[in-house]
């Protein structure tokens, strides 16, 4: 943990080496998340480097309040440049539908140690997702998978919460009937986006 604090501190200070450090040690988050908005392989890395000058000229506006929670707020804060920065660039491709697919190397784990059902069970959710409308999608991510309130995502997105609301609701239906067209044995994927 004492490394990362001094990454951090090296970050705060706009040092080089110390964003080099950061950037390797969580580029591939930073990719998984952008991932789920913008489907293009290619497009995602652009879209995450463009995310880390965003977190890079803004790191004097990060703060932690204790050593121990470090990780899991800075996490957090780069999650959401991510995805804000994610969006911005599906506003400007007028969330155009991206048909491309994410490269193995790009699941491997390093946050986490989730068992190999769920890090499966999560994958095939992610793919499926690029069945839905941009519009749908966004949203879904959003509020299922990155715990948005309905409010923050009309917030976000320049649309009403019913029209959020709307939106989950149908990219669930969707998805359901997808997984259920597939046939697929995933009951607890499809139990879990119809909650």
């Amino acid at each position: 943990m004492e490394d990362l604090v001094h990454i951090v501190n090296g970050c705060i200070n706009n040092e080089h080496k110390y964003q080099k450090l950061l950037y390797e040690r969580f580029y591939g988050y930073a990719l998984k998340v952008v991932f789920r908005y913008i489907y293009r392989y290619e497009k995602a890395v652009d879209t995450a480097n463009d995310g880390f000058v965003k977190i890079f000229r803004n790191f004097n506006h990060f703060e932690y309040s204790n050593n121990g929670d470090l990780e899991r707020m800075l996490m957090g804060w780069m999650k959401k440049i991510m995805i804000n920065t994610a969006i911005d660039e599906l506003r400007k491709t007028n969330l155009v539908p991206e048909i491309r697919g994410l490269e193995d190397h790009a699941w491997d784990v390093q946050d986490s140690t989730p068992s190999a059902e769920q890090q499966l069970l999560y994958k095939e959710l992610i793919s499926q997702l690029r069945n839905l409308s941009p519009a749908y999608r966004v949203v879904f991510n959003m509020a299922v998978i990155d715990g948005y309130s309905h409010q923050e995502i009309a917030d976000a997105l320049g649309i009403s919460a019913g029209t959020s609301k709307s939106n989950l609701f149908k990219a669930k239906a969707q998805l359901q009937k997808i997984l259920n067209k597939q046939n697929t044995d995933m009951k607890g994927l499809i139990y879990a986006i119809s909650k």
